[in-house]
């Protein structure tokens, strides 16, 4: 009788509360009188000591005035998710071409070495795969192969949601009673996060139409409207016009967001799929976003045809 008592220590009050009125009713307490008790009462201290733990907890953030977790700060991930959102191993180039003895770097990246390389990671998506329709694996593997003429990053466009928040750059949120925006460093993208429904979004875009609401203390962003120019990594992962993302922003400490992204677009995948992560709070000197407006970087790129000949 014991060791189920040691399992209340994880599980939910109400469930604590339910085995402890099992307890109470469920024994003859003619016959198992000390023991019943006993095991009543100890019932009764684990579960108070899990109501004591879910308080601290919950009073341990940070909150505003009226009452919500306060996100507000410089965050940034710490994995390889704008590599590959699935697991992968470390390889040689960020695009690959078949050698007389195996894969090898395109030409375009050799004489960049080690710096096009792929670091390895663990991913980010819930059950390791996206749950592609077959004629959409098809086309992720035309964009692998053909990575630099199709990454949106290459050429500075905005980077969409969810890869916004995975991207190796910081971004900010401003919060309040009454608004809640996020800037990122990339290319000085925003968003507007919209606190009341703006219904429908008048015209698709990069970053799309947001908007939030609080369940409980998670902050959760309905992100629709976002065209089909962007990737969600440098892997080749894509979607269509039709992405829904659902975002959960969940603070499980004073420098810690536990994020999550539900992934819905019927024209691409069989069914929605989920990634998560943390995100980290920057501290100090470092807690402040720097310009990286790199659209004048890709003027050559882009434009440098276009230069009259002498």
């Amino acid at each position: 009788m014991v060791m189920p008592m040691v399992q209340l220590y994880v599980v939910p009050n109400n469930i604590a509360k339910f085995i402890c009125l099992i307890l109470k009713k469920g024994f003859d307490l003619n016959l198992f009188n000390y023991k019943t008790i006993y095991l009543y009462y100890f019932c009764i201290v684990i579960h108070y000591i899990i109501l004591s733990s879910t308080l601290l907890a919950e009073s341990s953030i940070p909150r505003l005035s009226n009452g919500k977790p306060d996100l507000n700060g410089v965050w940034q991930v710490l994995n390889t998710a704008n590599y590959d959102i699935e697991p992968h191993a470390a390889r040689a180039g960020l695009q690959m071409r078949e050698g007389p003895r195996g894969p090898l770097p395109a030409n375009e990246i050799v004489k960049l070495g080690a710096i096009a390389s792929v670091p390895a990671g663990k991913g980010v998506v819930e059950g390791g795969e996206i749950p592609y329709q077959d004629w959409a694996l098809k086309k992720r593997k035309e964009n692998q192969i053909n990575y630099l003429d199709r990454d949106p990053e290459i050429k500075c466009y905005l980077p969409g949601v969810p890869r916004a928040t995975y991207m190796p750059f910081p971004f900010q949120i401003f919060q309040s009673d009454k608004s809640f925006f996020i800037a990122y460093e990339y290319a000085g993208a925003t968003r507007n996060i919209f606190l009341s429904d703006p219904g429908p979004a008048p015209i698709d875009s990069w970053m799309g139409q947001s908007f939030g609401k609080w369940d409980g203390d998670t902050f959760v962003i309905e992100v629709t409207g976002q065209n089909d120019q962007t990737w969600f990594d440098r892997a080749g992962n894509f979607h269509s016009e039709q992405l829904r993302v659902v975002e959960k922003y969940t603070l499980q400490s004073e420098n810690l967001i536990r994020y999550e992204a539900m992934i819905e677009d019927p024209k691409v995948f069989t069914k929605p799929w989920k990634l998560s992560m943390n995100l980290y709070r920057r501290q100090g000197e470092d807690a402040q976003l720097l310009q990286f407006k790199c659209v004048e970087f890709v003027e050559e790129l882009i434009y440098g045809h276009l230069r009259k000949k002498k």
